[in-house]
């Protein structure tokens, strides 16, 4: 190699290797190397043989196929229930899962029975089952067929007005947006019922299932203290 740098400039790394590719099997002169797709297809011609065997294989897939009879869903279909509601026996027509909340509300009208967060976590839709409270939004309707629901609408005093808890949440001011107060309301009646005399703490841990958007909560727990004798 010449090393006259004036002629030649500086030194070029690449002038001690031979022309041609760096290892001679993928060189274009092997002839030993496979091929994946025959010499005189083209790209037109590949892309045609593709989607032509597509609709080979999904045409057999049809025609060998074993179609059956279209039925309806059995688990679908609406099903009656008669429900016990403030009261009065109501029939409807539910679906297997379809919650009490929506039934109160939607099928029979009784809206005073509100859907918050619709998985147990809020109270608005308490309802009163027997003797107890539940989340209306978490309970089936078929599960409660045989059950007596009280839902507001049907808490009273006992001359036919305002029970004695309404009264004293409103001179209370205990409801605000009034969003949760059908909750409230239901759950303060029923520990009555069950405690005609309770505790501050007693009533404090009957309305922890009862969520206050207006953060009134003194003011619905005076309103069950004031209750208290009334009732």
């Amino acid at each position: 190699m010449d090393n006259n740098l004036d002629e030649i400039g500086p030194f070029d790394p690449i002038a001690d290797y031979p022309e041609g590719p760096a290892i001679k099997e993928i060189g274009p002169e092997a002839s030993n190397v496979p091929l994946w797709k025959p010499i005189n297809m083209t790209r037109r011609s590949f892309l045609r043989a593709f989607v032509s065997s597509g609709l080979v294989i999904a045409g057999s897939a049809f025609i060998f196929s074993h179609p059956k009879m279209a039925r309806a869903d059995a688990r679908a279909v609406d099903r009656v229930v008669s429900l016990n509601v403030n009261g009065k026996k109501r029939t409807i027509e539910v679906t297997p899962n379809e919650t009490l909340a929506y039934s109160i509300r939607y099928r029979l009208g009784l809206t005073g029975t509100k859907i918050g967060c619709n998985r147990a976590e809020c109270g608005a839709c308490t309802v009163k089952s027997g003797n107890k409270t539940i989340y209306s939004c978490s309970t089936l309707t078929l599960r409660a067929r045989n059950a007596d629901i009280t839902t507001v609408e049907g808490v009273t005093g006992k001359d036919g007005g305002l029970h004695p808890v309404q009264k004293a949440f409103i001179e209370e001011i205990g409801p605000q947006c009034g969003f949760c107060t059908p909750g409230q309301v239901v759950s303060a009646v029923t520990l009555l019922e069950n405690n005609p005399k309770p505790s501050v703490d007693q009533v404090r841990h009957a309305l922890s299932g009862n969520l206050c958007r207006c953060g009134a909560y003194d003011h619905y727990l005076k309103g069950v203290m004031k209750a208290v004798g009334r009732a």
